[in-house]
């Protein structure tokens, strides 16, 4: 039996601006399950971001529920949520966000810092994460001197550090040309065959088509959510 790692249920998001109150998200129902790559699309403003942004827990619905790993985030303490959010997920940025004087070691194992994980074990740690990505030959480089797929890779391996369950990625190919696009998907996919949960925003169908299910945000609502339809090789 599958166990869920996300649940959605009636979920609503508004903001408070000078015109009035603006609705972003709106009665938004959705379930992921343990294993599944779920890649989330829409155009601008549709309001897939601020989505994302609750599942990470970096904001907060206005109202509806959202049980992340078997906890109801709404019912947790700030230092709680901190916590989970520190344990359970996996972040991966569009703009990689590694700090330019830090080698690359060094900004995989940053995560380990806040856990209180001492030098030596944070030092072995960031190796094997580099190695899982193939960059293990460049622990001392600094992010300048590597390209822009090798600093997604690594801001990959400090995603997954922690060891998540669940990897949220907000348009991780962004930046990347599509040979290196298609390169970093294909890391996604392994490790979710390893069976990491993965959710990523995307707006580019290609990069899509690497999930096994694509939802779809128009206008602050869902408007589809099926299975990938992939092409068989003849």
């Amino acid at each position: 039996m599958s166990q869920e790692v996300i649940r959605i249920a009636a979920l609503h998001k508004s903001y408070q601006t000078s015109a009035g109150e603006f609705p972003v998200l709106k009665n938004v129902d959705l379930l992921i399950e343990a294993g599944e790559f779920v890649a989330i699309m829409g155009p601008s403003g549709s309001g897939k971001s601020t989505f994302m942004n609750i599942l990470g827990c970096l904001d907060a619905p206005s109202s509806g529920s959202y049980v992340l790993d078997g906890r109801d985030v709404a019912r947790l303490s700030k230092d709680e949520t901190a916590l989970l959010r520190n344990r359970t997920i996996g972040f991966v940025f569009q703009g990689f966000n590694l700090l330019p004087r830090m080698s690359l070691l060094e900004n995989v194992a940053l995560p380990l810092i806040y856990c209180g994980v001492g030098r030596e074990e944070r030092s072995r740690r960031a190796r094997e994460m580099l190695l899982k990505v193939g960059l293990e030959k460049y622990c001392d480089s600094m992010p300048n001197k590597i390209s822009g797929g090798q600093q997604q890779r690594v801001a990959i391996a400090r995603a997954l550090i922690n060891q998540p369950r669940l990897l949220l990625a907000d348009e991780p190919t962004g930046k990347l040309d599509s040979h290196t696009s298609e390169e970093v998907m294909a890391l996604f996919e392994s490790l979710n065959q390893e069976g990491i949960t993965v959710v990523l925003v995307t707006h580019e169908p290609d990069i899509a088509q690497h999930a096994k299910r694509q939802v779809r945000f128009f206008d602050g609502r869902i408007v589809s959510d099926h299975a990938t339809q992939h092409e068989v090789a003849v």
